[in-house]
């Protein structure tokens, strides 16, 4: 008897998309509406939230609008009581503040860890615990190839990216027994209206090129299908690991 392809579809699930309003997080939001998933989009702009789930709403896919500050955690626990549970939670949600390790600040440093880490955390505590009622779910941070290397003026980013693979790893322990699975996605740079002034720099581009083994930078399309297989049955065996979304960056 022939096998037969899990499936890559999302119908009847829900789905949360933290910072899924541009960039990357639009990306996400569209790959899972696309798949039939019914996304309730999340970032701290209403008028962005608004803006994208009516355009995929006019594309001919479900999804919704809230305004929520991530790392308010009142607001949190909120949206996961009145709105969940959901099937999947992808969080793209994150910020940089890049500099020379001399010259940043503790400011600086807070302002980047309670984004990239701790509301990190706590979303994926708050998904879990309604994962719990449904039997099971999927967990996507969107981390970074610099979780996984070093870059200059990137310490304290780099060090946010290497905490949410660190902690992924763990709690896919804790989690697997409630078939809950918890992973990252790990783009290299990719190009997006935030990018833009570093891709008008053509030192910088030439930099990023010579580490792209592929020869091109990324764009958002290229994450949406890793998001994609780790939100479905398709990956329901992988747990506690990430894909390295880099054109071979980090290959050496």
């Amino acid at each position: 008897m022939l096998p037969k392809t899990p499936s890559f579809r999302l119908d009847g699930k829900s789905a949360l998309v933290a910072g899924g309003s541009r960039g990357i997080g639009l990306g996400c939001s569209m790959a899972l509406a696309e798949a039939g998933a019914d996304v309730l989009i999340v970032a701290r702009s209403k008028d962005q939230v608004d803006d994208a789930a009516s355009q995929i709403c006019s594309a001919g896919y479900n999804a919704r609008g809230l305004a929520l500050d991530v790392t308010d955690q009142t607001g949190v626990r909120d949206v996961f009581k009145t709105s969940g549970p959901f099937d999947v939670l992808v969080n793209s949600a994150g910020i940089a503040r890049h500099g020379s390790p001399f010259d940043t600040t503790q400011e600086d440093f807070d302002a980047v860890m309670n984004v990239n880490v701790r509301a990190a955390f706590f979303l994926a505590q708050e998904a879990a615990r309604g994962m719990q009622s449904l039997g099971g779910g999927s967990i996507i941070q969107i981390s970074s190839q610099m979780g996984h290397v070093g870059g200059q003026d990137r310490a304290v980013y780099c060090g946010s990216k290497h905490a949410i693979e660190g902690f992924n790893k763990a709690m896919a322990i804790d989690l697997a027994p409630d078939k809950i699975r918890i992973n990252s996605v790990c783009p290299t740079f990719i190009r997006t209206p935030l990018t833009e002034p570093t891709f008008a720099n053509p030192q910088k581009v030439a930099w990023i090129l010579k580490k792209i083994k592929l020869g091109r930078v990324g764009e958002v399309e290229d994450i949406m299908g890793a998001v994609l297989f780790l939100a479905t049955d398709a990956a329901q065996l992988v747990t506690g690991t990430s894909i390295l979304v880099d054109g071979g960056w980090t290959a050496g």
